[in-house]
């Protein structure tokens, strides 16, 4: 069964996501500061971390770093703060998606849907479809036959392996062209205007590859 942490200040948001998330068979353990959510996750390691930034005793994004340190687990942040900048930092941080409140609990259940998806490992062989084309990328081939050149490649990769995840722009500026780089996003722009001519089906309202303005990219399957 999959354990999630639920972190939130809020009890009655702790109460309606623990009854909704038992329902539907998950274990459900929850904490209301950053504090109790460390200890809660070294005693019972979680499977998935549902986690409200506006914590009483410390930012949600240092409970973020504190998990990061021992852990991979998947981190959905749920948080009233709608800046792009918060965003970002949450992400930088080592958050894996985020949802606004106020939120709908569809919502919310389909992004912990893809986070546990995304959690199982990456083979290096994968073979991806991506609209009418079939992407494999251990080979580095595309079907039918489209070029791409190295770094469209290696941006194009980044986002293929991690499905649904919003990738910001700093982390993809970093692993792709390395890390003296972080805020080139005209880079980023022009290569994905790039990867969509070569592999959207309509490049101006693109389906996969999708921009999360101010934010970062993201690969819709």
């Amino acid at each position: 069964m999959t354990r999630i942490l639920v972190v939130d200040d809020d009890p009655q948001i702790l109460r309606a996501l623990r009854i909704n998330l038992r329902a539907r068979e998950y274990d459900v353990d929850v904490a209301a500061d950053g504090t109790g959510a460390l200890h809660a996750a070294a005693a019972h390691p979680p499977d998935l971390v549902v986690l409200d930034l506006g914590l009483p005793d410390m930012d949600g994004a240092d409970v973020i770093r504190g998990l990061r340190g021992w852990t991979t687990v998947p981190i959905i942040v749920l948080s009233g703060r709608a800046e792009g900048t918060d965003k970002v930092a949450a992400l930088d941080a080592g958050a894996d998606d985020y949802v606004t409140k106020p939120f709908g609990l569809d919502e919310l259940l389909a992004r912990i849907r893809a986070v546990t998806r995304r959690a199982q490992p990456a083979t290096a062989d994968a073979v991806i479809a991506l609209g009418r084309y079939t992407i494999d990328l251990g080979d580095h081939t595309i079907t039918p036959e489209q070029r791409l050149t190295p770094t469209e490649w290696q941006l194009l990769e980044q986002l293929l392996r991690n499905p649904g995840k919003l990738i910001t722009q700093r982390h993809l500026l970093k692993e792709v062209w390395g890390p003296q780089y972080g805020t080139e996003t005209n880079y980023l722009r022009q290569y994905m205007a790039r990867l969509r001519r070569k592999l959207e089906n309509d490049p101006t309202r693109p389906r996969h590859l999708l921009t999360e303005p101010g934010m970062g990219y993201r690969y819709q399957p």
